[in-house]
């Protein structure tokens, strides 16, 4: 995994890192789990579900509330994180050293496109919200 430095987020609070792979590692920013409170559960996406960057495609409970999970870029679950499935609460200790799922990039340009979509850390920590 990358350096939170070099992760691209979404403005719903979603970080993506491309690995070397060339898979896009996904899980939620500090900011999401501090609003989110103690995480309680992970609703994941299916195994070889087609998603659109911005579709809302699984979900996190937690005992304040629960928030969807939106996909950062457009493509194919890949994996699922077993370790957030057993224990959720994972995601509240270290939130930027735990991927939710991956995702296999629907192309090389999509990929560029949606990426290109995303903010940097610092422009992520400075934004609405944030």
């Amino acid at each position: 995994m990358n350096s939170q430095d070099t992760f691209k987020f979404a403005e719903t609070h979603e970080w993506a890192d491309l690995e070397n792979d060339g898979l896009v590692w996904v899980g939620i920013s500090n900011h999401a789990q501090e609003a989110l409170g103690d995480v309680m559960f992970f609703q994941a996406p299916k195994l070889g579900q087609q998603v659109k960057q911005g579709d809302a495609i699984a979900v996190i409970e937690s005992v304040k509330a629960a928030s969807d999970i939106h996909a950062p870029v457009s493509g194919e679950i890949v994996e699922l994180n077993a370790e957030v499935d057993a224990s959720p609460e994972l995601v509240n200790e270290k939130p930027y050293g735990v991927w939710l799922f991956k995702i296999k990039p629907a192309s090389d340009e999509s990929l560029v496109s949606d990426l290109n979509q995303l903010l940097n850390i610092e422009k992520y920590n400075s934004g609405p919200g944030a």
